[in-house]
C-alpha cells in the first residue's frame, strides 16, 4: 500500500519519489512487520527494459519440459521447444501472448531450436533423428530431413555468401552440414554437403564466426575444432572432466566459446589462432549445479554489452550469471520448480530468458550496469 503522508503516529521510513523522475522508474512498498502502519519503505525501482514488470511468467503452453527457448534475431518474438513435440511461440513485450503453437513436426521430443537469420523459417532437431523446417508465417512444416540415426542433440546455423547453413550432431557419432538455401526451406537438402563421423555421441555443436570452422562436443569431454574447406581436425581443447552440454560462441568477432558441462563446471575457451592462455582455457565458473538428471543446459552470453556477462542454468532451479572479465556471480536468478534447462539474452535489450523442466520460461530484466 502506498501512502501520500506518513500518519502522524507512525515510526515508518519513506522516500520520496522526485516529481521529475523518468517513466521507467516504478515505486514499491517494503512493509517489515505485523503492523503496516509500523513499518513501511517506499523505494523506487528503476527498470531497465520494455516488459511490464520486472519478472514475467510464460507458462501454460507445454505439458512437458522445455529443453531451448531462443529469441529470434529482432528480439521481439519467442520460440520454446518441449518435450511435449510441440514448439510455442510468443511475444517478448506486452501482451506476451502464445500466438502460436507448433505440433506434428516430430514424433518425439524437439531438442533444441533456431531462428533462421535470412528468412521466416524455423529450424527444430528431435530425438527421432529428424531435422525439420517450418515457417513461422504459416506454421507449416516445410521440409523434414532424416538427418540422423538417433537422437540429435546440438544445432546451429550461420548465413554465409547468400545462403544458411545449418549443423548438427547426434548420438550417432555424426556431425552434419546442410545448406538450406537463402530462402531458408530447404528445397536441395536432401544430402549434407559435409560430414564427420567422430567416433561417440555428439553433445553440443557450433560454428564459428566466420563459418569456416566448426566446434564439435562429446562424450570424450573435449572440444574438437573441424576446418568446414580441408575436413580435418585443426586442435583439440581439453579442460572438461565430463561431457559438455552445449557449445556458444560469444558476439562479436567471436575469440571465446561457453560450454557448461555434466561436471557442473563451466569453461570459457579462447579460440583465436594464437591464445596466450595455457589449454585455451580463459575462465573456469563455477556456482550453476548440473545435478544427477544429466540435462544438456544450454548456455548463452549476453548480447547487449557485447558479452561481458554469462548465464548457464542448474539443477538449484536458478540461473547464475558471471562477469566474464573477473568471473564473479553476478546474479543468482531464482523462480523456477525445476532444473533450467535453456538461457539465453535478449539481443538488445538487459532480459534474460529461461527455460525449465517445470514446462515455464521466466523473461526477467537486470542491471545492465552491474
Amino acid at each position: 500500500m502506498i501512502r501520500k503522508d506518513p500518519p502522524e503516529t507512525s515510526g515508518a521510513i519513506i522516500k520520496r519519489a522526485r516529481t521529475a523522475s523518468p517513466s521507467n522508474e516504478q515505486q514499491i512498498v517494503i512493509s517489515a512487520g505485523s503492523n503496516e502502519k509500523e513499518q513501511g519503505l517506499i523505494r523506487t525501482v528503476t527498470r531497465t527494459s520494455g516488459l511490464d514488470a520486472p519478472i514475467v511468467s510464460l507458462a501454460g503452453a507445454h505439458g512437458a519440459e522445455i529443453l531451448s527457448c531462443r529469441f529470434d534475431p529482432s528480439g521481439q518474438n519467442i520460440a520454446a521447444a518441449s518435450a511435449d513435440r510441440t514448439v510455442s511461440l510468443w511475444r517478448t513485450y506486452p501482451p506476451n501472448t502464445n500466438y502460436g503453437q507448433l505440433t506434428g513436426l516430430h514424433k518425439t521430443a524437439i531438442t533444441d531450436l533456431q531462428w533462421s537469420l535470412l528468412s521466416t523459417s524455423l529450424y527444430t532437431i528431435g530425438a527421432d533423428g529428424n531435422l525439420c523446417i517450418s515457417d513461422v508465417t504459416t506454421g507449416e512444416r516445410v521440409k523434414r530431413i532424416k538427418a540422423h540415426r538417433g537422437v540429435i542433440n546440438g544445432l546451429d546455423r550461420i548465413a554465409t555468401a547468400g545462403t544458411e547453413l545449418l549443423v548438427t550432431g547426434g548420438d550417432d557419432g555424426y556431425v552434419r552440414i546442410w545448406d538450406v538455401g537463402s530462402d531458408g526451406q530447404g528445397d536441395d537438402a536432401k544430402e549434407p554437403v559435409n560430414e564427420w563421423n567422430i567416433g561417440f555421441p555428439v553433445t553440443a555443436v557450433a560454428w564459428s564466426a566466420d563459418g569456416s570452422q566448426v566446434y564439435v562436443g562429446g562424450l570424450d569431454n573435449c572440444i574438437h575444432v573441424y576446418d568446414i574447406r580441408t575436413k580435418e581436425r585443426l586442435h583439440l581443447m581439453k579442460g572438461h572432466v565430463d561431457t559438455p552440454t552445449s557449445i556458444t560462441l560469444s558476439p562479436g568477432q567471436g575469440n571465446y566459446i561457453l560450454t557448461p558441462s555434466f561436471s557442473s563446471v563451466t569453461l570459457i575457451h579462447d579460440v583465436r589462432p594464437f591464445s596466450p592462455h595455457p589449454h585455451r582455457i580463459y575462465r573456469q565458473l563455477h556456482g550453476a549445479p548440473a545435478g544427477f538428471e544429466n540435462v544438456l543446459s544450454r548456455a548463452a552470453w549476453s548480447k547487449f554489452d557485447g558479452g561481458k556477462k554469462v548465464a548457464v542454468g542448474g539443477a538449484d532451479r536458478a540461473v547464475t550469471v558471471w562477469d566474464v572479465e573477473s568471473g564473479r556471480i553476478l546474479y543468482k536468478l531464482p523462480g523456477h520448480k525445476g532444473t533450467v534447462t535453456c538461457v539465453e539474452f535478449h539481443p538488445r535489450e538487459p532480459i534474460v530468458l529461461t527455460g525449465s523442466k517445470d514446462g515455464t520460461m521466466l523473461l526477467g530484466e537486470i542491471d545492465p550496469n552491474l
